[in-house]
């Protein structure tokens, strides 16, 4: 099972992708995408169809905002898709754009100083040609970056987050398939633990089946990052399951492993109602959760976890758009 032609046809949408200004962008985009490409963004960007459309909503206002654009790379994994029944290949990258903040974006302003957007993206890729997208990335980390954090005080630590601690996440070459077997199947152990946490006698005792007790929970910001088995049940999972109710789980869209690492999205994963406290907000109607959970298997448990939350479509569900607020101060 390989997936070489497809990696390598999404290296090469970006390498194209690296050398695009804001007037090229489509052009350089539609040259390896469907004309009726989906892609998927967060809050304001939402879903686009085809190049021209996903130029002007998110790459040449940011191509705008921001110079001399890097793409730091911290996991570059393919595979095929769990939710399908395998029948799709999708590739996943992870890492962050990093960039001069030198123009507004979205309302947030400029600093002229590096900033680093992170970012998860999965693209679907059939007959030569990336056919859908998810593009996740953390705005209110960008905020944050550039001195105009929008929320109380959050329960984990804000950090530029690094890759995996093993540096190893770069498959360009393809793993065993056996490794991605594991890795797949331990992240689905894990979501079973989590929808059937009541059978444990304790949280520590239900994240001890999947987790090594020196987890890395690489947190949205809103939330943050936090370490540990009991400073994450302090930092995330009490708050959550404390502080939000009504949770119906509503799927994934793509579910995947390679070698050592493995990930998922959904559009939305969840709805919840938040009961009041959750993120320093007061109590609102159900809301959706739009989520990545990227992950680093070692051995016969998870590492590492990377996550991404689109926190604006969550707030702006609530009554509460924070861009739109940025945008009028």
């Amino acid at each position: 099972m390989s997936f070489q032609t497809e990696k390598a046809l999404v290296r090469a949408h970006y390498a194209a992708l690296a050398k695009a200004t804001p007037d090229t962008v489509a052009a350089v985009m539609a040259e390896r995408t469907s004309a009726d490409w989906h892609w998927r963004g967060m809050h304001p960007f939402y879903e686009q169809h085809g190049a021209a459309a996903v130029a002007e909503s998110f790459w040449a206002p940011f191509l705008t905002a921001m110079q001399k654009v890097q793409r730091r790379e911290d996991i570059f994994v393919a595979g095929r898709n769990e939710i399908d029944n395998f029948q799709s290949v999708w590739v996943i990258s992870m890492g962050h754009l990093m960039g001069l903040f030198d123009a507004p974006f979205l309302g947030i302003k400029p600093n002229r100083r590096i900033a680093m957007l992170r970012y998860a993206e999965f693209n679907k890729v059939v007959d030569g040609k990336i056919v859908e997208t998810a593009m996740f990335c953390d705005l209110i980390h960008l905020m944050t970056q550039a001195g105009q954090y929008p929320l109380p005080p959050q329960t984990g630590m804000h950090l530029v987050q690094p890759g995996p601690a093993t540096h190893d996440g770069l498959l360009f070459d393809d793993a065993a398939p056996s490794e991605g077997d594991k890795t797949l199947s331990l992240i689905n152990q894990m979501i079973g633990d989590i929808n059937t946490h009541q059978k444990y006698d304790t949280p520590q005792e239900e994240l001890a089946q999947c987790w090594h007790d020196d987890m890395l929970w690489w947190g949205p910001e809103g939330i943050g990052a936090t370490y540990t088995i009991d400073r994450y049940v302090e930092q995330h999972q009490r708050p959550f399951r404390t502080q939000i109710k009504d949770r119906k789980y509503n799927g994934h869209i793509c579910r995947l492993a390679e070698g050592n690492f493995g990930g998922f999205f959904g559009w939305a994963n969840l709805t919840v109602t938040n009961a009041g406290g959750y993120l320093g907000m007061p109590a609102a109607g159900p809301a959706e959760m739009r989520v990545v959970d990227m992950y680093r298997r070692d051995g016969d448990k998870l590492a590492e976890n990377w996550i991404f939350i689109d926190i604006l479509h969550f707030l702006a569900m609530q009554g509460n758009d924070v861009l739109a607020r940025m945008r009028t101060l």
